[in-house]
Formats: structure tokens, sequence, C-alpha cells
């Protein structure tokens, strides 16, 4: 199959966390055609900067892999990635690639007639654990309250992203000890900030502090944080291609490596990060607090080489769904149709393509 067409389709999806209305979840999904009358689709990230890589797909990685091999997925990654190395190996190319990729992969599995978990091995479930991922609060009260609401909905594990200390106990007090309990602080501190936050956090047994410290490429920090404090140190979802993570291993940095699949170069990427954390001994907790062709990839990936993890639902509450019926609840079905194995709604797609 040869590529014919590389389309950016931008969307922004309105919805509501428990602070009110008037936010909006930005999506880049990623149409690639071929010659074979088959289209697939990816994902490629576009929170806050859906416009630029948008710009992106269609401006930089269009014009690389117009005329291409639709098989040869592999291989098209890595031209791409030497093409564009001058404009830097990470950030928001690395996204759009991503987007290409994972269409790609959608495209394989429905020239070959299967889903995509068979094309990598197979699954080991059909049925994936979710855990409900908060957003931030900045209030004890709504802390305690979602959690609570969650742990009742039936999800197994809460991650909180909250950073004042009383926010954080509250959750603790909310999510019984039985319960994992994770922290994301999104890069929150410098280093020795993080470490002080780290140690007064240490009594709330969480399974993971995720990512403390800032720059997230300081993996001497992250060690740091880790070994000082004793809390396992999760990150990763800021972090581009496997050799940013092998980095990450080689410094001994890492307890959970989090690669997310529409940043991190896609799902020919995110097989490679698995590979060398086998090999490092580092924990997978993959990144996908998302809703769209790359949660489907993330929950194919689940299901095939990441067995042990669950997937990351973002608790929110969005006007629509790209697949109407799949998220919401404390288990995701693992989708069996050809490829990721649905295509995005297209009454959605209409209504809320910017």
């Amino acid at each position: 199959m040869i590529i014919t067409r590389v389309e950016a389709v931008p969307l922004s999806i309105p919805y509501q966390h428990g602070l009110g209305s008037g936010r909006r979840l930005d999506f880049c999904l990623v149409r690639v055609e071929t010659d074979a009358g088959l289209a697939g689709w990816g994902d490629a990230f576009a929170y806050n900067c859906r416009t630029t890589v948008a710009t992106a797909v269609n401006d930089m990685i269009a014009p690389l892999a117009l005329g291409e091999d639709a098989g040869d997925i592999a291989g098209l990654n890595q031209r791409i990635q030497k093409k564009l190395h001058i404009f830097g190996r990470f950030g928001v190319q690395a996204y759009a690639l991503s987007g290409l990729d994972i269409a790609l992969w959608d495209l394989a599995g429905k020239a070959a007639g299967e889903p995509l978990h068979k094309l990598l091995g197979g699954a080991t479930r059909s049925s994936i654990p979710c855990y409900a991922s908060l957003l931030r609060y900045g209030d004890a009260p709504l802390v305690a309250k979602y959690c609570e609401r969650a742990l009742a909905e039936g999800f197994g594990s809460v991650k909180l992203h909250e950073v004042a200390d009383a926010a954080v106990a509250a959750g603790r007090a909310a999510v019984p000890r039985k319960v994992p309990l994770t922290l994301d602080v999104n890069c929150e501190w410098l280093p020795p900030s993080a470490i002080a936050a780290a140690g007064r956090f240490k009594a709330h047994g969480l399974e993971w502090l995720e990512e403390p410290s800032f720059p997230p490429e300081d993996f001497a920090a992250l060690r740091a944080v880790g070994e000082t404090s004793g809390i396992p140190i999760a990150a990763g979802e800021n972090l581009c291609f496997a050799t940013q993570f092998k980095a990450a291993f080689d410094a001994r940095a890492l307890a959970y490596a989090q690669p997310s699949v529409i940043k991190v170069g896609g799902i020919t990427e995110f097989v490679k990060v698995v590979f060398l954390a086998r090999q490092a001994g580092v924990r997978l907790a993959p990144h996908s607090p998302y809703f769209g062709p790359g949660a489907l990839a993330t929950l194919h990936l689940l299901a095939s080489r990441v067995p042990e993890a669950r997937f990351e639902h973002y608790y929110l509450q969005a006007e629509a769904s790209l697949y109407p019926g799949l998220f919401g609840r404390a288990a995701v079905a693992l989708p069996e149709g050809p490829g990721l194995g649905r295509d995005p709604d297209a009454d959605v797609l209409e209504r809320y393509r910017v």
C-alpha cells in the first residue's frame, strides 16, 4: 500500500471536571489514506497545542510520508526522525510523527483483517482495568469528593494531581490504604523542593510519585528524590523516543516508566521502550489520559505488551465521545475489530472539527 494522503484533523470538545464548564479537550487526529482504498487513524498529542501540532502534521510529516510504503512502518519512522532532527528531536514534531505511526499500525491491522493486539503478539486479557486520573482541584474537600466518587464507581486505584499538602492528605484520607494511590505533580518543583515535598508525602504510602522535579530530563534529580524519600518515582510522559528512556534507565532514575504513545513516537517507539524497561528491571505504567485513537492504541499495547498495567482514565465528563460507550467505566473492553478496532464517530468528527 502506498500512502496517498496524510491529513491533520483538529478537534475541540468541551468537558466538565468538577470546577465548572468552559474547558475543552484538544485533539489532533491524523488520517492516512492509501492507494488500496484503506484509511487509518492516528493521534498526535495536542492538549493546549492543537494548532501547532496540526501544522507540523500537514507541513512537516505529510510531505515526507506521501508516496511511501505504508507497510514499512519502522523504516519510515526512522527516516522521518532523521530528516527532521535539525528542527529539534523532541516535542511537537515527535507528537506529529506519533500520529502518523499509529495510523500506519491501524492500516496494517485493517489490511491483515486483524486487531492491532494480534500484530503485537496477541492479547492476554480482553478487559483492561482502569485507574481514575483526577484533575487538579486545588481544594481538599473536592479532592476527597472525587476520590470517593471514583471508588464508588469501581475504580481500583486513584491518581491525584495536587501539590498542596492538605489536598494530598485529603486524597489519602478518602482512599483506603489497601487501594493504590499515586501522585502526579507535573514537574512542580526544583530538585531541593521536590526532595522536601517527597519527604512530607512519604507518610501517605504512595504507589508512585510522578514527575516531582523540573526539568523532566534531569534524571539525576529524579533519582535523588526517589533515593532520599524512598518513594518509587514514575516519569516518562514528557520523554520522546526510546533513546531518552534508555538514558533515564541508565541513570537509574525511575521505578516506573510512563511512555505516552501519542508523544513517544507512536507504537513503534513505545514497543522499544517496553523492551528497554524489561531489560532494566523498570516497571511500566503507560501514560494515557486520552480519548482518541491513542487511547485505543494504548489498550492494545496494555493487552499485549504490558498486561500488568492499568489504563489511565482521565476523570472528566466530555460533551461527546469519539467512541460512544467505550470509555468512562472502571474497565474497558479491548476493541476486537481490525486495526485499532474502531474508527472515530463520523458525527462527532463533523460537529467538533475546528
